[in-house]
């Protein structure tokens, strides 16, 4: 499942092939030969970590079942073992909407706000009941329930941040340079 592109989100990058590769944003695709489109390639894929990471946290939650009347005892079982209102469709609809259409950091936010509430032993009910559900759907009979959940929340919870980082990461060169500085006269 992947989020909407937004426009806006291509400004940086196209600063960073101006910068970095010399191409004028004017230029006609044609012109462009093999070893410029990997070069683009290669600095697109290191702007996409929001993207990306947005895209997998959507896919996530997709593995779900559905907040329909079917998968009703699922999510109600989630909150119980859980104790975290967070992730109930309910509250988290208009987060996933806004994920769809590109911005994922409210739902980022709105996850990590959820395993910060979570005691250990809350985390452990929530992966079972996660577990259970995923090996229901999957048909993951061999592994252990428990596991499967554990791995989930595990993805879950670092796709979040991951979300996050990449949303307050600098494109600004000067900026970069200055971290830079301070970290090697340590």
């Amino acid at each position: 499942m992947l989020p909407e592109f937004r426009s806006h989100a291509s400004a940086p990058l196209s600063h960073q092939l101006e910068q970095r590769l010399g191409l004028d944003p004017r230029l006609e695709a044609g012109l462009i030969d093999v070893e410029r489109v990997a070069d683009i390639a290669v600095v697109a894929s290191a702007h996409s970590d929001g993207y990306v990471a947005t895209a997998h946290l959507l896919g996530l939650l997709a593995a779900l079942p559905a907040p329909t009347a079917s998968g009703e005892h699922f999510w109600s079982e989630l909150w119980r073992s859980s104790g975290s209102l967070y992730l109930l469709p309910a509250n988290i609809k208009a987060c996933v909407l806004s994920s769809l259409a590109g911005e994922g950091t409210g739902l980022a936010g709105q996850i990590l706000s959820a395993f910060d509430e979570m005691t250990p032993p809350q985390r452990i009910a929530a992966g079972e009941v996660i577990g259970q559900a995923l090996a229901e759907s999957d048909h993951l009979p061999d592994l252990k329930t428990q596991v499967i959940g554990e791995l989930w929340l595990r993805d879950l919870e670092l796709t979040a941040w991951r979300v996050l980082h990449a949303d307050h990461k600098s494109a600004d060169p000067s900026r970069r340079e200055a971290f830079l500085d301070a970290w090697t006269s340590i």
